[in-house]
């Protein structure tokens, strides 16, 4: 292709960034602007990089994001950040696109797209649906559960896990953010239109990737005492026409092999599975997912898509 879209990746060498790179260097339709390595920090360079390119996936801790944002001066250049820097600023727009056609909209036109957290996609994909349909009260206790492989905690905490630094402790599954100040939860609260934020539970486990998040519901709390069968119609509806995320059948059965629900399913791939359990009284719901790929890597390269005016499930597949 003589016309390719020209793709900066500010953050490389990131599990995100090389995720991104590794996809789109299979691509004939892109050209990836590449930094030397001694200049990746360089501003000057960064600047220059930023401002010749069509797309500029951002990779990086929150400050680094927002001083390459300031750098950008080209007002045709459109910037996707993965990281938490913007996910609630008014003035960039929400990257997922399946909640909406206004979401997806909103995505097409933009030059600055926030993608979505891992946890918070996982979260948001369950909740969203509820408070549009008019299920939870404003007032609801909403709780959240969620395990992750540990490629979500970064390359250190990567490297740490497959060396022989590995503690005993690591070999299990571990709860943390337990005072209840991750940075996932502004970002779950401000999308769904929370009026308080959830209680979050994350837990990071001994394998790679791949993630469930689940969020139970009490019937007798609700605005009235759905059945899993009506929420099961709600979801299905809200995600009707949708590639990548799938609502399965009522109660998973068909799905689960015996009877478990793995996390790490969906590794590699750009797919989200959800799925209504439970009976008339205690409602389960869970997204299953990678979070390197819908929740990270693979939902920036939609948005890409997207915003490119291109199918968006190219290169995802």
């Amino acid at each position: 292709m003589s016309n390719k879209f020209k793709v900066f990746i500010d953050g490389k060498a990131g599990t995100t960034g090389l995720k991104i790179y590794e996809r789109l260097g299979k691509r004939d339709d892109i050209k990836i602007l590449l930094i030397d390595e001694d200049k990746r920090k360089d501003s000057a360079e960064r600047a220059k990089m930023i401002n010749s390119a069509d797309i500029v996936f951002l990779c990086l801790p929150d400050a680094a994001a927002k001083e390459a944002v300031a750098l950008c001066t080209n007002p045709e250049t459109r910037i996707i950040d993965a990281s938490t820097a913007h996910r609630i600023d008014p003035a960039w727009d929400y990257g997922f696109p399946e909640l909406s056609e206004k979401h997806r909209e909103n995505i097409r036109k933009s030059k600055r797209v926030a993608n979505p957290g891992c946890y918070a996609s996982g979260f948001i994909s369950l909740v969203y649906p509820l408070i549009q349909a008019g299920v939870l009260p404003e007032d609801y206790p909403v709780t959240c559960h969620a395990v992750s492989g540990y490629s979500g905690a970064g390359n250190k905490m990567i490297n740490v896990i497959e060396s022989d630094e590995k503690t005993f402790e690591m070999n299990s599954p571990r709860q943390y953010a337990l005072g209840q100040q991750h940075k996932h939860l502004p970002e779950m609260q401000k999308i769904c239109g929370m009026k308080y934020a959830p209680m979050f539970n994350p837990i990071v486990d001994d394998y790679y990737s791949g993630m469930v998040v689940s969020v139970p519901l009490v019937t007798r709390c609700l605005t009235k005492k759905y059945t899993p069968a009506e929420i099961h119609e709600i979801m299905t509806a809200h995600y009707a026409g949708q590639h990548f995320v799938k609502v399965m059948e009522l109660g998973g059965t068909e799905t689960l092999a015996d009877g478990f629900l793995a996390a790490n399913t969906l590794a590699d791939t750009n797919n989200m599975q959800i799925f209504v359990c439970g009976n008339d009284d205690q409602i389960l719901l869970c997204s299953r997912f990678d979070n390197l790929g819908k929740g990270a890597s693979g939902a920036a390269m939609q948005n890409m898509n997207i915003m490119l005016g291109i199918d968006e499930t190219t290169g995802l597949e």
